[in-house]
């Protein structure tokens, strides 16, 4: 017996819906999912933000929360899943050492973060800079994605889908990393207010 005609319609709009993709944000010329599955958990596209060196963008950067946040003590409190995602988006040289990625999380840890939280992890940015190093060099559309993961074991760094290094263990370790790009004192300011989900032009 067939089903009437509007439960059935019903039943074809809710099969259509289920198998369409996340809506994008628009950056930059790029798209960014509003939500993906991570670890388990749905999480939210809090905001986006370009960093620039002078006049040349390196990098796009995607913050994914469990919950969106506007201030980065609430973004640090959360637990579960976490995502930065950064594309490279360097225009006109062929690649870039990640050396100068080790350097600016050195830079922003030291900046940001306690004398008690620097020595709580010293150990684990070195272990976490050794992966980064390890890369060697990025270019234009390599993606990087750095999960917290806490049920594999903690902070994992990906770069076009291969993994890099060991987890690095501790929200404590993820915390102190987002305040490179999150804390009181970064290099880049609309980086900061794009992943805050302010306005990141």
């Amino acid at each position: 017996m067939s089903l009437p005609i509007r439960r059935r319609a019903a039943v074809l709009a809710l099969a259509a819906a289920s198998s369409l993709p996340a809506q994008a944000v628009r950056y930059e010329g790029q798209d960014f999912p509003d939500t993906l599955q991570l670890g388990g958990a749905t999480l939210q596209l809090n905001g986006a933000g370009k960093r620039q060196v002078a006049i040349y963008p390196l990098y796009l950067a995607a913050l994914y929360l469990p919950q969106k946040a506007t201030s980065p003590e609430a973004i640090y409190a959360e637990t579960g899943p976490k995502r930065l995602e950064m594309r490279i988006v360097i225009p006109l040289i062929k690649d870039v050492s990640t050396q100068e990625f080790v350097k600016a999380i050195d830079k922003g840890v030291n900046r940001n973060c306690t004398e008690a939280e620097k020595a709580a992890v010293a150990d684990r940015v070195k272990q976490f800079n050794a992966a980064v190093t390890e890369v060697g060099r990025v270019k234009k559309g390599d993606l990087l994605r750095i999960d917290y993961l806490p049920d594999q074991g903690g902070t994992i760094l990906t770069v076009n889908g291969k993994v890099w290094g060991r987890p690095v263990e501790g929200q404590d370790f993820y915390t102190a990393f987002l305040k490179v790009f999150i804390g009181e004192k970064v290099s880049d300011n609309r980086l900061r207010s794009g992943l805050l989900g302010q306005s990141a032009s």
